[in-house]
């Protein structure tokens, strides 16, 4: 049975988080194209372990306009100290155990893999 969902179910940016956030990551995901129903419904049905991790403020994931284009999840962070917390954890296992058997999946299949990602970390310098 094929889960139904829709991105515009994540919940808004709490008042004043952004405000607060001293360090920013932005996973840029490119999804094979029919992979990216799935990498939606991931997002919608997610188990929300970085809501509890003490330092997080909020999460954005920005469909692209363009097909072809990149998925970009943005985390905002007190720190980068809580941020490496969070990547350290069992909680971010725990968070992206679907994707990573998904890739698991893929390779033992011998599949290009379904989404690939680039990482980058920054600290906010002026609002």
């Amino acid at each position: 049975m094929e889960v139904q969902c829709h991105l515009e179910a994540l919940p808004s940016i709490a008042a004043g988080a952004l405000e607060r956030a001293g360090f920013v990551a932005i996973n840029t995901i490119h999804c094979q194209p029919h992979y990216q129903e799935r990498f939606e419904c991931l997002f919608c049905s997610r188990v929300r372990a970085i809501d509890e991790m003490p330092g997080f403020l909020a999460m954005q994931v920005l469909k692209p306009g363009a097909e072809g284009e990149p998925y970009l999840v943005v985390s905002y962070w007190e720190s980068e100290e809580r941020f490496q917390a969070w990547v350290g954890s069992e909680a971010f296992l725990a968070g992206h155990a679907r994707a990573f058997a998904d890739l698991k999946a893929a390779k033992e299949a011998g599949q290009e893999p379904p989404m690939t990602s680039t990482f980058r970390t920054y600290s906010v310098l002026a609002r």
